[in-house]
């Protein structure tokens, strides 16, 4: 077998809750001195990020990696990035290393799009002479001709998500590491981004992709990590992995009814606690509906402050994590969170009657703002509701097949007209 490309052994990483570096020079020393001797004292601030994970990625490979929000995803990709350094265990990483964990991670929003990419290649190591040979094909990818001598400042999510993303992916590094950033962008430019991967795994080089679009995973990677916990708990197919994490995924969810677990974070300034399934005629929550009634997802918040260019993203996948639908709330003209105001509110979601398919449907929220010093990235509640949809009315019944259950016309004509 070739030599790994990334080898990981052992990583782990501790933060202490509420606290920058060390406490009092007493605590330290007492501290340091207890592990010295084999007996480390238990703090209950501490907090295991990742704990003695193990794992191996071969030249040409593109892994995916899923997990729980707050699992250690993004601490293990910080760690491979060079980014932050592990408190025990160590990662050995042969080659040139891009990382795209956050939209526009090395871009001044004073500078225009032509400097960014400049300023962004070369802190991701490229050559001045590197990034005009490859300039022209980093705008067209991006597809910002029109806006590239206009601040970054004023672009939107989705246009900073493609520049970012073309310049990383142009850098043609022997390692390509993409954190959850690509929900940002928008269709289209997902496929993109998929077979730009694709196309950098074929030429050789490796891919770590960590994103909450199971499909995507499924469809993209050989091979899938699961974390949860800060552990490694299964590395295998996409599909076993896949199943394994949708079952914890909605152990939360009792009867169509999510209630986010621990306390809203300080640094929040929008948080999402509590999401019920619902019919259009009551706000009890359920699980089970009939493809003849409309599922109306009502969702509960915080709002510490008016969030700008706060907007929503929201998935539909089936059991196996098929993508069924995606959308987000620019779809309302105007969007809704345009006129939302400070303080505990609320919003809907409705999936018309006569939509979907019998089957059982798992809904995915998140939330991001490029426009707010808080983002891009606001709120991930990830996986909220999960339900089972029935057909008791129409021939086919639950028998029917394919993603609609949407009736068509029929109509008997005695002739056409030529």
């Amino acid at each position: 077998m070739s030599t790994p490309i990334i080898e990981v052994r052992d990583l782990s990483k501790v933060y202490r809750l509420g606290t920058i570096g060390a406490t009092t020079l007493r605590e330290g020393i007492h501290r340091s001195w207890s592990r010295l001797r084999g007996h480390p004292e238990p703090d209950a601030r501490e907090f295991w990020a990742l704990r003695d994970v193990s794992f191996e990625v071969q030249p040409g490979e593109i892994v995916g990696i899923i997990g729980r929000n707050g699992a250690g995803k993004s601490t293990l990709l910080k760690i491979l990035s060079r980014i932050t350094e592990p408190t025990s265990g160590r990662a050995h990483i042969r080659g040139r290393v891009a990382s795209l964990l956050e939209v526009g991670t090395g871009f001044h929003p004073d500078l225009t799009g032509r400097e960014n990419v400049y300023l962004n290649g070369a802190i991701l190591g490229m050559t001045r002479a590197e990034i005009r040979r490859k300039f022209d094909e980093i705008v067209a990818f991006a597809e910002v001709e029109k806006f590239l001598d206009t601040p970054v400042k004023r672009y939107s999510s989705g246009m900073y998500v493609r520049l970012a993303f073309a310049v990383a992916a142009h850098l043609e590094p022997e390692i390509l590491i993409v954190d959850e950033v690509l929900s940002v962008g928008d269709a289209e430019f997902q496929r993109k981004c998929l077979g730009k991967m694709q196309e950098v795994s074929k030429g050789g080089r490796t891919v770590l992709f960590v994103s909450h679009q199971l499909g995507a995973v499924r469809q993209l990677c050989q091979r899938a990590l699961l974390i949860t916990a800060g552990c490694l708990v299964l590395d295998d197919l996409p599909a076993r992995v896949i199943e394994n994490y949708l079952n914890q995924a909605v152990d939360g969810i009792q009867g169509g009814c999510f209630l986010r677990s621990g306390r809203k974070p300080a640094s929040s300034v929008f948080f999402v606690h509590k999401v019920i399934l619902s019919g259009s005629s009551s706000e009890e929550a359920r699980a089970d509906f009939d493809t003849d009634e409309s599922v109306v997802i009502r969702v509960a918040y915080a709002a510490d402050r008016v969030v700008r260019g706060l907007y929503g993203y929201f998935t539909l996948q089936r059991s196996d994590g098929t993508l069924v639908y995606e959308g987000d709330s620019f779809d309302t003209v105007p969007n809704p969170f345009e006129s939302m105001k400070p303080g505990e509110g609320g919003f809907t979601i409705t999936i018309p009657m006569r939509l979907l398919a019998p089957g059982k449907y798992l809904v995915y929220l998140s939330f991001a703002a490029n426009q707010d010093p808080a983002g891009p990235e606001i709120d991930v509640p990830g996986i909220v509701g999960e339900f089972q949809l029935s057909d008791n009315s129409s021939r086919r019944g639950n028998r029917r097949q394919g993603f609609l259950s949407s009736r068509f016309d029929w109509q008997l004509l005695r002739s056409l007209e030529k």
